[in-house]
């Protein structure tokens, strides 16, 4: 894919636009109490910047045009997409904001943290590394990979609220000494070239404008030698997209978890390639043969649940739980307790869910593409 423009990153207006609509909502345990904090004005701007670009603008009139504006937006339309989703991912899935394989009698948060453990052990990752957290959330998996390994991390983050909320929880867990977070484009990362023993990303680097561009930059701030491990959301094989149906669950995801552009398996191949990075691990885990599926607790399966703590989590997740989500947070609209656009927002999760579990099931999508890509020793310094 050709390079993109990138957009020109502006950390007054952020930082002036996050206090506005924030405000002190960061210090909050999270979940509906931080989602009622919020400005009334601010949070309206960001649904409108947010939505503007999925409004009617459906999968079956969807254009190469459409996905190219997206593409040109990336940053905006990420950061807008955390500003108005952060506190609900907290409130349904917790504070690790990705997917997990599942084994027999493991309960959700066990798994979770297993997965993290998983993408450390496969890097090579060792005590005191430095290490970079590409689309590090709101810090769940970097205090999960610090307490495993006792490397030494740094969150990287275009969004100013989950920058303080996973600053606050590092505080809170006594990680701050091995554990920060600083603001910035991962397209345009401003750390100096070979400045990083490892680098990860757990479903993060889906949204980039470019695979090869936000591969490129990592390989650009490791040193000669170092380890790049990532879960990658992708599109398999199976799917077309000149297929009505396909089409519809790849938009559905897209809009639903803030994504500008993603791409199939063979184009993250490739771009790791065209990075430089010569390649130690490229499997879908979703394809390992695990008693259970990546997607049940978003299927609301309880079939599934080897946890009594796991009933709230899976509760959300069901039909009966995502309406009383929708009418409540309407509810709390309607007498002005929420900001307008939140149901709308949790209407788009819920929409994406869906789309999530058909994927999965069709085997058309895979939110855990595992790469392992090295820096050659002797690779010739970049700038």
């Amino acid at each position: 894919m050709a390079p993109h423009a990138l957009e020109k990153e502006d950390f007054e207006r952020d930082a002036a636009f996050q206090k506005a609509l924030h405000g002190v909502s960061s210090q909050n345990e999270g979940g509906f109490r931080s989602m009622f904090s919020k400005d009334r004005k601010a949070h309206q701007a960001a649904v409108d910047e947010y939505f503007k670009h999925w409004d009617n603008k459906s999968a079956e009139i969807e254009t190469e045009e459409t996905r190219k504006e997206r593409r040109a937006e990336y940053a905006t339309l990420t950061r807008h997409y955390y500003n108005l989703a952060t506190d609900l991912y907290e409130y349904g899935w917790g504070q690790s904001f990705h997917f997990c394989r599942f084994a027999y009698g493991e309960s959700f948060h066990k798994a979770i943290a297993r997965h993290e453990h998983y993408l450390a052990h496969s890097m090579g990752m060792k005590e005191n590394m430095r290490v970079l957290d590409v689309g590090c959330g709101v810090g769940g998996p970097a205090r999960e990979i610090v307490k495993f390994t006792g490397a030494n991390v740094i969150g990287l983050n275009n969004n100013d609220y989950q920058i303080q909320r996973a600053t606050r929880y590092a505080q809170k867990e006594g990680l701050a000494d091995k554990l920060s977070f600083t603001k910035g484009d991962f397209m345009q990362m401003k750390f100096p070239s070979e400045s990083f023993d490892q680098v990860y990303a757990i479903e993060a680097t889906v949204h980039a404008p470019s695979l090869e561009g936000i591969y490129s930059e990592i390989y650009r701030v490791l040193k000669p030698g170092g380890v790049f491990g990532v879960y990658e959301w992708l599109m398999l094989d199976a799917y077309d997209n000149d297929n009505p149906h396909h089409r519809e669950i790849r938009l559905g995801i897209e809009e639903g978890d803030g994504i500008s552009n993603m791409e199939k398996v063979q184009v993250a191949l490739d771009a790791m390639k065209a990075a430089g990075f010569e390649l130690e691990v490229n499997e879908d885990l979703a394809q390992r043969p695990d008693p259970y599926p990546w997607y049940w607790p978003l299927a609301g399966d309880f079939s599934a649940m080897s946890s009594p703590m796991d009933f709230f989590t899976i509760a959300r997740m069901t039909k009966i739980g995502r309406g009383t989500v929708h009418r409540f947070v309407g509810a709390l609209e309607t007498i002005g307790l929420a900001p307008k656009g939140t149901q709308k927002t949790a209407d788009s999760l819920a929409k994406a869910a869906d789309c999530l579990v058909a994927g999965g099931k069709e085997k058309l999508f895979t939110p855990m593409y595992h790469m392992v890509g090295r820096k050659p020793l002797n690779a010739p310094i970049t700038a």
